[in-house]
C-alpha cells in the first residue's frame, strides 16, 4: 500500500528478536519512551524470529498500549540477518534503524548517527573501533575472534571491509529507500550479513562509520567458533558468486528516492 509524504513517519526502528522475552519489554519501554520525547512520527517493528519463549506474547502486549509498536513473526528461526531484512522490507520510515534487542548500544546514540545522515551519509553504522565510548568491552577471547573474523574476510577480497573497521555492531542508520534497496538485494540470513550489506552499499552510498556507546550484554545468541565458521563459509560462496556473476546493481524502490 502507498502511503503519502504525509502518512510516512520519520523513522523506522526494526529490533531482531529471537528468545527475547526477558529482554523485549523493558527495551521496548526505554525506546518508546525516547522517541515519544522527540514528538515525531516514528513505528517500531519488532520481528520475532521464530521465537519458543514468550516474545510474541510480550510484543502483543506492548502494542496493545503502544500502537507505534508492532510485531512482524517469522514462521521458524531463519537468522538475524533474515529477521532485520524482513522488518527493514515492512519499514516505512524515511530513515530506517536496526538495533538489537539488547540494546548494546543505548538507543539514544541514535543521535550521533543521525548527524552522520544531516552531514551526506546515506548509511551510518555504529562502531566500537573507532574512538569513542566503549564502556564495556567484550570479553578477550570474543575480540580476538572478532579481530580474526575481519582479517580473513578482507583477505577474501571485501572492499567495504577494508575501509570500515568494524562490521558488526548491531546499530545502523540508513536512509529509508537507501535501506529497502540494500536489503532488497541482501542473501545471508545469518549473522555475516551486515558484511554482504556494508559490500552491496560499498561505492554506491556514502557511508559513515561513527564511535557509539557500547556495553557487552550477556546472553548473546553468537556462538564463538560454530557460528564464525558458518559466518565464513556464506561469504565465500557470496564472494565466489560475485566472482561468477557481478554484483547486483541497485535500484531504488518504486516511488523512493535518496533526499
Amino acid at each position: 500500500m502507498m502511503i503519502t509524504d504525509a502518512q510516512r513517519p520519520s523513522l523506522s526502528i526494526v529490533i531482531p528478536a529471537y528468545n527475547e522475552a526477558a529482554r523485549i519489554g523493558p527495551t521496548l519501554a526505554r525506546v518508546t519512551a525516547f522517541l515519544d520525547a522527540r514528538a515525531e512520527r516514528y513505528e517500531v517493528i519488532v520481528v520475532d524470529d521464530g521465537s519458543r519463549d514468550a516474545t510474541r506474547d510480550v510484543v502483543t502486549a506492548v502494542a496493545r498500549e503502544r500502537p507505534r509498536v508492532r510485531l512482524l513473526p517469522l514462521p521458524a528461526n531463519a537468522g538475524k540477518g533474515a529477521a532485520v531484512r524482513a522488518g527493514v522490507l515492512a519499514s516505512r520510515g524515511r530513515d530506517v534503524l536496526f538495533s538489537d534487542a539488547d540494546l548494546s548500544t543505548p538507543i539514544e546514540e541514535l543521535e550521533r548517527l543521525e548527524a552522520a545522515l544531516r552531514a551526506g551519509a546515506d548509511v551510518a553504522i555504529g562502531s566500537r573501533a573507532v574512538p569513542g565510548d566503549v564502556h564495556r568491552e567484550q570479553p578477550l577471547l570474543r575480540r580476538l575472534q572478532g579481530r580474526g573474523f575481519h582479517l580473513v574476510v578482507r583477505a577474501l577480497g571485501f572492499r567495504a571491509v577494508a575501509a570500515i573497521r568494524d562490521t558488526q555492531c548491531g546499530f545502523k542508520l540508513f536512509r529509508g529507500p537507501v535501506a529497502r534497496a540494500l536489503f532488497g538485494e541482501l542473501t545471508l540470513a545469518g549473522f555475516a550479513f551486515d558484511v554482504e550489506l556494508l559490500e552491496l552499499a560499498h561505492d554506491r552510498f556514502r557511508i559513515a562509520e561513527v564511535p557509539v556507546a557500547w556495553t557487552h550484554a550477556d546472553g548473546s545468541k553468537v556462538r564463538p567458533g560454530v557460528d564464525a565458521l558458518r559466518m565464513l563459509r556464506d561469504l565465500t560462496r557470496i564472494r565466489w558468486g560475485w566472482l561468477r556473476r557481478g554484483r547486483p546493481v541497485l535500484g531504488l524502490p518504486a516511488g523512493e528516492q535518496v533526499r
